[in-house]
């Protein structure tokens, strides 16, 4: 089983502000928006998103393209993660970028938080699956991944600062959960009252 740690920049670690978990990119447009023109992104209230992902025990072809359409959707859509279930996949499968470093993606199977840090930061996400919404959410400053990349390959990954908040936001996805989830009720209600104001709007 491999080791390895994947920490934030000096840039996050000394406190600058840092993005949000869907994150808008200027250099957005790349060759992949043409890749996969009907994978969309299932949004609040699809069933879906409330699905407990289920076990990856092939590691063939098939997996490989799922991962490789899941990478350009995150792309196109401008998103830093993105969990299967997202694109209507039951699979506890999983990608992400480094934020401060965007040549580094990732496409973990499996994954599993078997560690957190007692330590606990509060930081402003969005969700692809929530559009239009930002709250404040509360999670470990540091966690221990063990996964398995796309050929069955075990890996045990310590994430600290950003690496390890979108960790924690793409496994939620995978059981199931959702940032509304995570955020206190106050803020719940504050988000809640904001998206129907929007769905408002839209009807009008």
């Amino acid at each position: 089983m491999w080791t390895w740690i994947l920490s934030p920049s000096a840039e996050v670690r000394s406190g600058a502000k840092r993005p949000r978990m869907s994150a808008k990119r200027a250099s957005s447009k790349t060759q992949t928006d043409k890749a996969v023109p009907l994978a969309q992104i299932r949004t609040l209230g699809d069933p879906v998103l409330r699905q407990q992902t289920k076990p990856v025990t092939a590691f063939d072809a098939r997996l490989k393209k799922l991962a490789q359409v899941m990478m350009e959707v995150m792309v196109r859509d401008e998103g830093v993660g993105l969990a299967a279930n997202q694109i209507g996949v039951v699979s506890r499968v999983m990608v992400w970028r480094n934020p401060d470093a965007d040549e580094e993606r990732y496409a973990w199977v499996n994954p599993v938080i078997v560690e957190e840090s007692e330590a606990r930061c509060t930081e402003i996400e969005g969700c692809l699956s929530v559009p239009g919404a930002a709250m404040e959410v509360a999670r470990a400053e540091e966690v221990v991944v063990e996964c398995q990349d796309l050929s069955g390959e075990p890996l045990r990954v310590r994430l600290v600062g950003l690496p390890a908040r979108i960790a924690q936001h793409e496994i939620d996805h995978l059981e199931g959960r959702l940032i509304l989830d995570r955020a206190s009720p106050e803020e719940r209600r504050r988000v809640m009252k904001e998206l129907r104001e929007q769905a408002l709007a839209v009807e009008t």
